[in-house]
């Protein structure tokens, strides 16, 4: 089998300059990065993106429903179905019938739940700093800052 470093060195250079003057190029690809070592980061907790934020949005709102997270999390009812019920199966959440309501549920994080996030979100935290270590303070807030006005944009036109 051919060396894979040889082989690349043979192919000629691939430009993106014109795609690099792209906004939403350049954030795809730094988006790209950033869940490329977050994945390796939450490996360890046998979390993925997803699951991360759904633990991280119940053990923020206490007796969130299913519907609310999927709508917080921009994800169909479907597809949050598989997340809640792997968080379930691994007794990190508990799923209850509202009284109230016996069509809804409310999600809360179990103890074991609450553990497991808490190492979780330092190993995030950790990523961050490394994802963001070229970045003062100021910056990053600005970028957040950034970001979440181009989200609003594009929720404005939906």
């Amino acid at each position: 089998m051919p060396d894979d470093a040889a082989e690349a060195a043979k192919r000629p250079h691939i430009s993106d300059a014109t795609l690099r003057g792209l906004v939403g190029y350049n954030m795809k690809r730094a988006f790209m990065a950033v869940s490329a070592d977050l994945a390796r980061t939450l490996a360890p907790f046998d979390l993925r993106m997803l699951t991360f934020t759904a633990l991280t949005l119940v053990a923020d709102n206490p007796g969130l429903s299913q519907s609310q997270l999927a709508q917080a999390m921009t994800v169909e009812r479907p597809n949050l179905v598989v997340i809640v019920d792997e968080l379930e199966t691994r007794g990190l959440i508990t799923r209850d019938r509202v009284p109230t309501d016996r069509r809804t549920y409310a999600l809360r994080i179990t103890v074991e739940g609450a553990r497991l996030l808490a190492g979780a979100a330092r190993a995030v935290g950790a990523h961050e700093n490394l994802m963001m270590g070229g970045l003062a303070k100021a910056e990053e807030a600005a970028l957040i800052s950034t970001l979440n006005r181009i989200e609003a944009s594009g929720k404005g036109r939906s």
